[in-house]
């Protein structure tokens, strides 16, 4: 019978039978809507119109804060809220006036109560919108976006209904075009992309199907607009959906506006226990970026909370990084510089009953919903006076915890505040023999300096309500934290532990090996910081997690290196040529221009002479059908001299192999233009090249379906080859260790540290064009 009744209910307000149906299996929904329109048929003593009921459903399947339901529900019933706009604009007002009382004048003007708009108001704003796009409406008639008609109209009327400015850009519309012909109902006609935009098109496809990802030429700042504007206002963070407030949030966030002013504030809070990787490389882009785009200012906070993994080089590298990326930290801070009032918190933690001394194992904790500890109840003096001898070194490692009373997401049940641990810690010695958290303390961290937006990866999420709980808990500053998805590569690890395992077997040679997609090897490989903060633009901040192709990271190092890297000559498998009519009596200097596409980059100067050296494949002796390089018969120019050479006499060793050419030459201008102009070197430098490839075969090494063997079994044997006796110009005499370059019709090759004095090493960076053989 009950049902029954809430059917006619719901049915009375305009739902159809399904609807109500549908609705009552939501109990939640049901029974605000049920409350709502008993409250509105009493307040009108009569059944409730149509237009009411909607505005009803719409407040009770929108409205989070149920003590407001009889407040709001009184302003619809009483027409003073009548419109989708002013509901909208009220159900904000609750959320973000979450305190009592509501002040009613500043509502009413927010929510525009006793604006009424008329119907000549609505035609008088979409006549003038009509008009400001008339020349563009006459010639695409109805395949113009009438949406900006109505945007228009509605932004000059912010509380006219909806359906009514619709009406009236219809009727205008017709009146001005008038009915639909033929024409305008034929199919709009596709228009033909050029090649560049057909590039564009494909490239983009390409990041949105490997991750969700953004265009090529928007900043990350500009791609993360559409998220960005969920983000709260300084000082605003209660307007945050799920952001918990207390009795004293708005005391709190005075407070905290009084000390930064409104700024912006945000952290990249590394651990420094290993090398940043490409991830990194986001999380940087967007804490600093999101600050600097808003005239904010963002920290590089250390959590140094772990002394047993933490060292010296990882905390330089970290800092390094940073700022090859291009980002300098308002200022560089540590978790520990904050122990001691992490430390006061915590027994005031225990003071009010939110924390307890547990004497449970580590393998006690793991596992999805272990029973409650049974110390969780013990005495509030009790675990003062045990927490102090946790201080004090009077507990054996994983003899006892700090405990704090919550329950997580995930269904973790208090997580762990302090452990002990009998490590030195690299900046406090010996002070500490106990040391907090992540989940203890991250959000105190950001809460002391004041964080405004506390930008973390989507796993984080599961820890948002012990971050929201522990602030509160100590009725202290709470910042807002937001999750967005974490960026990795196919082909590649960037787990620590993994890259150590790579380590220690000889895999790779150290973290900053060019095979690895830490931040170090990038740059050591010869990865412009450029082309890096250019892919994350180009991934975008979004919340899904974003798998993306290397090909798409080396597409933004080509686009750099082009405009960027100097040209140069280099053979890396040399084949002797003689030229016996050479026209000078020793050798020429060619100026070579810098970047071929702007000379006014400048020129250097590259000897000459009458013994050059070829790439051996720009030979043959019985050349395939199509092959345009040198071959009997078959002249060929070299690149910048303007000289044509011809083969004369093939000059062979005791095994047949080809070891030097015999050939002639003549001006280019004076004969036929030959089929092809290669690159060539003469009175080289001696140097050893490196050529990477793909450090894994598959694309997912860590994935035990597609590499059952783990992802040391599916290392790349041939990601390494080394040409220890290449031949480059002398032009590159004086390049220093992360000098790049492009080798003509090779690739872009950036020198090595390993490089000494008369000993260039260069690492290939990535080839000129992506290998249309990769998938």
């Amino acid at each position: 019978m009950a049902t029954v009744d809430s059917v006619s209910l719901f049915t009375g307000l305009g739902l159809s039978e399904h609807k109500a149906r549908e609705t009552l299996k939501n109990t939640a929904l049901s029974a605000q809507l049920r409350e709502a329109a008993i409250q509105a048929q009493q307040t009108l003593g009569s059944t409730v119109d149509k237009a009411t009921g909607t505005l009803l459903y719409g407040l009770a399947s929108r409205l989070r804060d149920p003590r407001r339901l009889s407040f709001l529900v009184s302003y619809i019933a009483n027409k003073k809220i009548h419109t989708e706009p002013q509901l909208s604009a009220a159900l904000e007002y609750v959320r973000s006036h979450p305190l009592d009382p509501i002040d009613t004048a500043d509502f009413e003007q927010e929510c525009g109560v006793g604006i009424s708009v008329t119907p000549e108001q609505i035609e008088e704003a979409v006549e003038v919108a009509i008009n400001r796009h008339r020349p563009q409406l006459l010639v695409e008639r109805y395949r113009f976006n009438m949406g900006l008609l109505m945007g228009e109209a509605r932004a000059v009327l912010k509380w006219a209904d909806g359906k009514m400015i619709k009406h009236e850009v219809d009727m205008q519309v017709l009146h001005l075009l008038g009915p639909k012909t033929e024409t305008d109902l034929e199919k709009k006609p596709k228009v033909a992309k050029t090649r560049a935009e057909e590039t564009d098109r494909r490239t983009a496809k390409d990041v949105v199907e490997n991750g969700e990802a953004a265009g090529q030429t928007l900043s990350l700042m500009e791609q993360l607009r559409g998220e960005a504007l969920k983000f709260h206002k300084p000082g605003e963070n209660y307007k945050t959906p799920g952001y918990v407030t207390t009795p004293h949030t708005m005391d709190l966030l005075k407070q905290h506006l009084q000390i930064t002013g409104g700024q912006v504030r945000t952290r990249f809070p590394p651990e420094p226990n290993g090398i940043l990787h490409i991830g990194h490389a986001k999380a940087i882009n967007f804490n600093f970026g999101y600050a600097k785009a808003n005239n904010g200012i963002c920290f590089l906070r250390f959590d140094d909370t772990n002394p047993e993994k933490e060292e010296a080089k990882f905390f330089t590298a970290i800092c390094d990084m940073v700022a090859w990326l291009g980002y300098t930290p308002y200022k560089v801070t540590y978790a520990s510089d904050y122990f001691d009032q992490l430390y006061a918190w915590a027994v005031e933690l225990i003071h009010r009953g939110q924390a307890y001394v547990c004497h449970q194992r580590g393998e006690e904790l793991k596992g999805h919903n272990p029973l409650p500890s049974p110390w969780r109840d013990r005495p509030i003096e009790e675990s003062l006076l045990l927490f102090e001898a946790m201080r004090k070194g009077k507990f054996a490692e994983g003899e006892a915890t700090l405990r704090m009373k919550l329950v997580m997401e995930d269904g973790k049940m208090d997580p762990v505040a302090y452990r002990v641990k009998y490590t030195p810690h690299h900046r406090t010695g010996d002070t500490w023999c106990i040391y907090p958290t992540y989940d203890y303390t991250h959000c105190l961290c950001d809460s002391i300096e004041h964080i405004t937006h506390s930008l973390c990866t989507k796993e984080f999420q599961a820890r948002r309500s012990s971050y929201f709980w522990l602030c509160n808990a100590l009725d202290v500053y709470c910042p807002v934290q937001w999750e967005y998805g974490r960026l990795n590569l196919h082909y590649a690890v960037v787990s620590k532990r993994k890259i150590l395992q790579l380590v220690a077997t000889g895999a790779v040679r150290d973290w900053d090996d060019p095979r690895l997609f830490t931040l170090t090897a990038l740059r050591r490989r010869g990865f412009p910081p450029e082309a890096i903060n250019n892919f994350c633009a180009r991934v975008g901040v979004t919340v899904a997690q974003t798998t993306m192709e290397p090909h798409l990271l080396e597409a933004c190092v080509r686009d750099v290196l082009n405009d960027t890297a100097p040209r140069a000559m280099a053979v890396l498998e040399p084949l002797k040529i003689v030229i016996t009519n050479f026209p000078a009596a020793k050798s020429l200097d060619i100026q070579v221009p810098n970047f071929p596409a702007d000379e006014t980059k400048g020129f250097h100067q590259v000897p000459f002479g009458s013994i050059v050296f070829i790439e051996r494949t720009d030979f043959k002796e019985e050349p395939e059908p199509g092959y345009k390089r040198l071959a009997w018969g078959q002249p060929v120019g070299l690149r910048h001299t303007g000289y044509v050479i011809e083969l004369q006499h093939v000059v062979k060793g005791p095994s047949d192999c080809v070891e030097s050419l015999e050939v002639t030459c003549r001006r280019a201008d004076t004969g036929e233009k030959p089929k092809a102009f290669i690159h060539w070197v003469s009175q080289p430098l001696t140097c050893e090249i490196r050529l990477y490839e793909r450090l894994f075969q598959h694309k997912n090494p860590e994935d035990p379906t597609e590499v059952p063997g783990g992802f040391l079994s599916d290392l790349n044997l041939a990601s390494l080859q080394v040409v220890e006796a290449a031949l480059v110009d002398c032009s590159v005499a004086l390049a220093k260790p992360f000098d790049k370059f492009q080798f003509e019709r090779l690739g872009y090759f950036s020198v090595d540290p390993d490089s000494h004095q008369g000993q260039l090493v260069f690492n290939r960076t990535v080839t000129l064009k992506e290998d249309p053989g990769k998938v």
